[in-house]
């Protein structure tokens, strides 16, 4: 299955496109069809990695390029145990506010080593991955970026992917990222504040829910809403048995919090 369906359409539109963060006049990726991998081990059993696009660099190295016409194709290699202190982010399209003051909010290492700790999952995986926020040629990601970061998943027998874009744009990126994951063989959830866009690109299984860009994965500083997103989401990995996306209870669940005065 082709990860993007008339790569040259929007090879040929983006060509065409002069670059605003606003994305004003971008022809997004539109797909009909998605790849999809049965999981095969309860969450409690299975390895766990993380792929954020908030564009995560250690502090003292090289920061993405966000000026690249194409945007920057590679990615960034993390031990999970490396301290949130050492991050720095080269944000552009989403507010860097909110992962600078708790990563969790975009990057949510802290949460996922709870449940690592408490056997929700299995494992998180020992190594997660970066990428730029800001990579407007799609049909790239596919061809180069996806093969590339599908294997660095094999070598670590991977068994489900979590990914969560920090902008509309890594939307797009990380949505044909986990098009690419799944049609090699590891299953995939793509968190998402962006169904419409979500929808369009057609990863294998996304969770969506009316939060922010730079905060997808839950607000920052409240734990217990950043598990309340992850936890319906990592769970679904295991129910979905076909193709599509599902809303997550969280804005219902924060709106009686908030009614009795618990936040």
């Amino acid at each position: 299955m082709e990860l993007i369906e008339n790569a040259d359409f929007f090879e040929s539109m983006l060509a065409r496109w002069s670059p605003n963060e606003e994305l004003r006049g971008h022809t997004f990726v539109e797909n009909q069809a998605a790849p999809f991998v049965p999981v095969r081990r309860a969450l409690p059993m299975l390895n766990l990695a993380l792929i954020s696009s908030a564009g995560a660099y250690i502090d003292g190295t090289e920061p993405f390029d966000l000026a690249a016409k194409d945007g920057d194709l590679e990615f960034r290699e993390f031990p999970k145990e490396l301290a949130a202190e050492d991050m720095r982010y080269a944000a552009k399209g989403y507010d860097p506010k909110a992962v600078q003051l708790d990563r969790n909010a975009q990057i949510p290492i802290d949460r996922l080593n709870e449940y690592d700790a408490n056997n929700v999952i299995g494992s998180l995986n020992p190594v997660w991955w970066s990428i730029s926020p800001w990579i407007p040629n799609a049909v790239r990601v596919a061809d180069e970026m996806a093969p590339r970061l599908a294997e660095r998943l094999h070598r670590y027998e991977v068994q489900a992917a979590l990914l969560i874009p920090a902008s509309r744009l890594c939307h797009q990126t990380l949505g044909v990222l986990a098009r690419g994951i799944e049609a090699s063989g590891i299953p995939t959830m793509l968190l998402s504040v962006d169904r419409k866009l979500a929808d369009r690109i057609r990863a294998p299984r996304t969770a969506y829910y009316s939060g922010e860009f730079g905060s997808v994965a839950g607000q920052a500083g409240w734990r217990e809403y950043q598990l309340r997103v992850l936890d319906e989401s990592l769970r679904w990995i295991e129910t979905f048995d076909q193709p599509g996306s599902r809303k997550l209870a969280v804005d219902l669940e924060t709106q009686v919090e908030a009614a009795r005065g618990e936040r």
